[in-house]
Order: C-alpha cells, then structure tokens, then sequence
C-alpha cells in the first residue's frame, strides 16, 4: 500500500513532468504550431494588420512552413482550394481583417458547394474593439456563417490549440468543406502555457459519417440485380471518398454504365469501356437521353443539381433511383430516392459490390454506342476536326490529350472553354479535373493552378482558361513570377464573354449585351511578370506552340484564337428535360 508521502512525491513528479512538457508559447506560434501537428507544409496568404503577429511568428518558421505570397485574398482561397483538390489534404490560406477576410467569401462559397477541404486563419482587431467600427473592423463571422462548414472567433490564445484540432478534424472529415477561424490580435500575441498539441478525432456533436443500414444496401442490391436498363451517376464523392477502385469494381461486375459530373470527371479513366460520358446541359448525348429511359438510376456521391438535372418534372420518372452519399441532406433533396444509402462510398460500395450479380447488359450499352456514335456525326467530327480555318476550342483540347496523353492535371476556369474542355479532355488517373463547379467562379482557374501544382509537384498543370476569366485574377502572374512555379497557361481566346454571348444568340435573338470583351496583349502582360509566351491563330502553329508550352522549363502563357461565335453543343435549354438536349 502506497504511503501518504508516496503518494504526494508522484503528484509532485506529475507536475515537474507538466512543467517539462509546457512551455510558454504567443497565440501566434501555437496556431503554426497546430498547421505542423496536421501535417501542412505550404500556406498561401496576404498580410496584413490584424494578422501581423502570426506573420511576424512565420519569420521563424519557415524552413517548415512554406508560404506563398499571392497578389489578392481570393487568389489565395483559390490556391488553397487547387492544392486541396490535387493533394487530396487540407489547403490552408491565411488572411488579414476586414477587407482581406472579405476578399475570402468568394472562394469561401465555391470551396462550400464543391466540398473543398480547408482552413482559413484571418486576423481580427483587438478583442477590446469589437463592435466599434474600428479600423478594418469586419462581423467576418456573421458574414460567411452561410458559406462555411463551420467557423469560430478567438479571443483568449488558450482556446487556439484545441479550436484548430477541430478546425482541421472538421474541414477534412464525412463530407469536407471550409472552415474560417478569426482570431483577436490580442490572443495572437498573448502568451500563455502551451502544454502540447492533441489533434481531434471526435467532437460529441458532429457525426460526420452516418451509420450505414445494410437493409438498405441489400435493397439496392435487389433493385440492380433485377435491373434491364441500369445507369450510374457519380460525383466528387468518390474522389473525396479515394473509393476510386471500390467504383470501379462496383460498375464492372455489375457492367453498369457510368456518367459523370464535372466534378467526378477524372474518377475512373476516360477510355474506360463503361465510361458513357459527361452528364447536364452540356453534357454528352447519351447519359442524358437515356437518364429517362433506363430503370434503375444510382447516384454515388452527386447531389442532383439543377444542371445535371434540367426539369426535375421531367426527370427519370421511369425509374427506381438509388442514392449513396456521405451527406444524409442530399439525399431526397432534389431528386426522391426509392432506396437510400447513407454512407461513405468507400465504405458503402463493396457492401454493394459483394451482393451484386455479375452482368453485362450488352444490348443496354450498346444504346449508349449508338448516342455517341450520333453525336460524333453531329457535333463532335466538326469541332475536333473543323473542315472550317478557324480554329476551334475543341481541336486544342485535342491536341493537347495527344502531347499529354491523359496524364496532365487540368485546371479551368468557368465558360465555354470549361465545358469543352470537360467533354474532350482525356484523364487517365483521378485528382486531375479542377474546375469551379457548383459555384462557377471566373477568375477561378489562374490561382487554382499555382495551389494544383504545389499539391501535386511531380505533375505537368495546364491551366485552360478564356479572356474574361484570364481578367478577373491575372494579377496572380505575379505570384507565379515571384515563386516561379511551373504551370502552363492556355488562353482560349474568341474574344467574346462566350458563354452569355451563346445564350444571347440562341434565346435573346443575338442582342450582345455587353459581351464583346477587349484583351491585352497577354504575351506582352506576361513578359513584363518575366513570363515566356507565345499567341497564335493558325492551325499549322498549334501542335508546335502546344509542344513548346509543355517542354518548356518554367511557367508558359499560351494565348490561341478561336472561333469568335462558336457555341457549345449538345445542350440542354434552361427549362428543358434532360432529353430535350439539342445536338445542334
């Protein structure tokens, strides 16, 4: 038995233990504490007053922390979100108050819609100021509550250690998103007893996977097994899952032809025989038309936009629908499902798998064969092999699958040249499609770029953009001048604000409305950044200009002119059921 004076020389032990163990920190230096304990090795950010404390921490850590010095806020969400998406971690971007964490929201929003992992740290004024208007004084926590997954203000350095383990446990866990956390200067330079970084696993509550109910598996199991005419949709949700292979062995044992989302684009190779294409407005002809003829429709980790939907009056009534997402709030949403799983898809699809029969459906898929063999004839001959002189979007995203041969992270930005670009470019392994999705954020793809290519180092990073969107954050040159990171930037140029230009034609009577868009010389604007480039508008130079862009040895500007009114087909018209698609 332990005698009294034992028992108080271990209590004693205990607390000469903790003070070994503790060691005073400022709330600064325990936030970068907290990014190396979760692994983050790169931020991108923009300085400011509010935050200079962490900045002015960051001086001594930086042979651990790299950090990137965009040229605007929203360049830097942006980074973060295409260094999440490539990576497959946690992008991390630091902001300063008021107009710097306003500068946030947009990327805020997209990387909300899209389900991007991050965490973004803004500086806020001194706790004491709060509520008086003080200079560059912002509510920022009110103001993106709506486009967050969660966010919290710190006022005590006490709460920073814990609050960022939930932070980063949040924003990568279940289904991912941002998470902002505004911190007062005075817990940034506060110094208090910092016992240790504990990162989090569990918050008592948050569930950020439901349970899965296998009566429900085993009911979509019965539904497939039965099933004539089945089709699959998939989504991001099996990127964000890594249950790339777990789909895959799904649709082929099952041989389910699969359709996908912009943003699921890249999950299974594009040459894979079981790939039917691109869904929603413009979308390929088949899975849109034969979404209303088949019987049982699966969804895996796709939330039913309106985009990929049309009329939801007019959407796959015929069919049993069967619906597996993280997310129990998608499900029923938009589209009713007869069967849902809730679940991780990683998770979720083996359990199916293992219950499914082995199939072919060959007389199904072959109605799929006859759709793009309809659409070739219609649309896609003519725009990947032009009998015109003017060029076309298409043959450049043909061109550019031949010299990369599927293995190139595309990024784009959002228009004409997205859809095209989703509908011909050719991957051949997953995390290589980054684009703006559920938002559509012009101005997205330039910073998307850089962060895409420090979340993938090893991996060619073509940026297709058009010249609206080159315009809304081409200051962001600068930052690859600066860092000179190597991406390559291919400026499709029809000098249109295309997209609004082909709803102008096609359902305003050809009333161009502030469409017509002038443009810099972009190879002088990128010289003067120290940037090499070239522009061409024939088609004998674009093979020879797309071949010295990729072997070229440092950032590339590429500018090629396109068709000034060519529109992207098939399409669906707003108001319009999936199978009104026009080819023409």
């Amino acid at each position: 038995m332990n005698t009294v004076s034992e028992k108080k020389s271990k209590v004693d032990d205990k607390k000469n233990q903790d003070k070994v163990h503790t060691k005073e920190l400022s709330g600064a230096e325990a936030v970068l504490e907290a990014c190396i304990a979760e692994g983050v090795e790169t931020i991108f950010g923009y300085p400011g007053g509010a935050i200079m404390p962490i900045y002015d921490a960051l001086y001594d850590y930086n042979d651990r922390l790299e950090h990137i010095l965009v040229r605007h806020e929203q360049g830097g969400i942006h980074a973060g979100q295409g260094f999440a998406r490539t990576s497959g971690k946690t992008g991390v971007v630091f902001a300063t108050s008021g107009p710097g964490a306003t500068n946030l929201v947009t990327g805020l929003a997209d990387a909300m819609i899209d389900s991007t992992s991050l965490v973004c740290i803004t500086g806020q004024v001194f706790a004491h100021l709060l509520g008086t208007d003080a200079f560059q004084e912002t509510d920022v926590i009110n103001i993106t509550t709506p486009v967050t997954k969660w966010n919290y203000q710190i006022t005590d350095a006490i709460e920073i250690p814990e609050v960022m383990a939930k932070a980063f446990y949040i924003a990568k866990s279940g289904r991912p998103g941002p998470v902002l956390i505004d911190i007062t200067k005075n817990a940034q330079l506060q110094k208090f007893n910092y016992s240790g970084y504990i990162p989090c696993n569990h918050i008592r509550s948050y569930r950020p996977k439901p349970i899965v109910r296998k009566e429900y598996v085993g009911a979509a199991a019965a539904l497939i097994n039965e099933a004539q005419r089945p089709l699959v949709l998939f989504g991001q949700g099996v990127i964000l899952g890594k249950a790339e292979e777990e789909f895959k062995a799904f649709i082929e044992k099952g041989g389910l032809p699969a359709a996908w989302t912009i943003l699921g684009l890249s999950a299974l190779p594009t040459d894979h025989p079981l790939n039917v294409g691109m869904l929603g407005m413009h979308g390929n002809y088949g899975p849109n038309v034969l979404t209303n003829e088949c019987d049982v429709l699966i969804a895996v980790g796709m939330r039913f936009d309106d985009r990929v939907t049309g009329r939801l009056d007019r959407y796959a009534k015929q069919a049993k629908v069967i619906h597996l997402d993280i997310d129990p709030a998608e499900v029923d949403k938009n589209v009713k499902a007869d069967v849902p799983v809730w679940g991780d898809c990683k998770e979720t699809l083996p359990m199916l798998t293992s219950l499914i029969k082995q199939h072919k459906h060959e007389s199904w898929l072959q109605k799929f064969k006859d759709c793009t063999a309809k659409e070739v004839e219609a649309v896609i001959e003519e725009e990947l092999h032009p009998s015109t002189e003017i060029m076309t979007m298409g043959e450049v995203i043909d061109q550019l699958n031949h010299l990369t041969k599927g293995d190139a992270i595309i990024v784009t930005d959002v228009g004409q040249h997205q859809m095209v670009a989703c509908r011909y470019a050719q991957f051949n392994q997953s995390k290589s499609n980054v684009t703006s999705g559920g938002l559509g954020t012009m101005g997205f793809a330039l910073p998307a770029a850089i962060g895409a290519k420090y979340g993938a180092k090893d991996r060619t990073v073509v940026a297709i953009i058009g010249d609206g969107g080159i315009q809304m954050t081409i200051q962001e040159l600068g930052t690859i001048m600066q860092i000179k990171v190597n991406v390559k930037i291919l400026i499709l140029n029809n000098q249109f604000l295309g997209m609004v230009r082909q709803w102008q034609q096609l359902f305003h009577e050809k009333r161009y409305s502030f469409v017509d868009i002038a443009s810099p010389d972009y190879v002088t604007v990128a010289k003067g950044y120290g940037i090499e480039g070239n522009s061409i508008k024939q088609r004998t130079e674009l093979k020879d200009a797309l071949q010295k862009m990729l072997e070229h040895n440092g950032p590339y500007l590429l500018e090629v002119f396109v068709g000034k009114e060519n529109n992207v087909f098939p399409m669906v018209p707003q108001g319009c059921g999936v199978s009104e698609i026009r080819l023409k």
